[in-house]
């Protein structure tokens, strides 16, 4: 962040490198209570504009005070991802999160088979959202189901994947770029390449590195936060 006096009740916009295995909800939760004690209150607006995976890194943006009000805007952004997907093998979810359920060939893959894939899963597509994610059914989290082991039928939404790029194949991993809409579920891009070619396939990294113009590359690790608001914030009396 650019050297200013800090105002978190007024508002701010904070760009997070969110930490592997935190959920978004841990980095809004650890940056509240270290507001609160700062400013020595009990309430403080702050919320993320985005859920990242548990197992994914990078790019998250958090409001405090009136900038919430920009949230949603913020999350109708278009995103950028670095990953890695493994083919050969799925998981129930999609992802790490879950153990490898179903093992596949992959000896019949070849490049030009993986080029041709990617490029039908560009565009607007339908894609069907993992069952193993936020999304909310009849008030309850998808996840909440799944890991119940009951069975829910997710519905199809169409999402725009502007680009979606192989960076390095190295099989059965390979290595991609996505530029992509609102709403896209990553996971479910690497299920859906499995199926294409003939195979199985799960997301093993995934990095978000942009948001709209916001990037990865000026973020701040919660460690860079806390030494931050130490020294910039200053110490605020509220019965003043």
């Amino acid at each position: 962040m650019e050297n200013k006096e800090l105002d978190f009740l007024g508002g701010e916009v904070l760009l997070i490198d969110k930490p592997y295995k935190w959920t978004s909800f841990d980095v809004v939760n650890k940056i509240r209570c270290q507001l609160k004690y700062l400013y020595k209150i009990k309430k403080i607006k702050i919320g993320h504009a985005g859920t990242l995976d548990p197992l994914a890194t990078g790019l998250l943006i958090l409001c405090t005070g009136a900038f919430t009000k920009k949230i949603d805007t913020y999350q109708a952004f278009e995103k950028e991802y670095t990953g890695k997907l493994v083919l050969g093998a799925t998981t129930p979810s999609s992802d790490l999160e879950t153990t490898v359920d179903k093992i596949y060939e992959v000896t019949h893959i070849t490049q030009q088979m993986i080029y041709d894939a990617v490029k039908s899963l560009t565009g607007e597509i339908d894609q069907i959202p993992p069952v193993f994610s936020a999304k909310k059914i009849d008030g309850e989290r998808a996840y909440e189901y799944a890991r119940r082991g009951e069975e829910v039928t997710m519905i199809k939404r169409k999402i725009i994947i502007t680009v979606f790029e192989i960076t390095k194949i190295s099989m059965p991993e390979i290595s991609f770029r996505v530029v992509c809409s609102k709403g896209t579920y990553i996971r479910s891009l690497a299920r859906d390449l499995g199926e294409l070619l003939g195979s199985g396939a799960y997301l093993s990294e995934l990095c978000r590195t942009r948001i709209g113009d916001f990037l990865l590359a000026d973020a701040m690790t919660l460690e860079d936060f806390e030494k931050m608001i130490t020294e910039r914030v200053p110490k605020v009396s509220l019965s003043a």
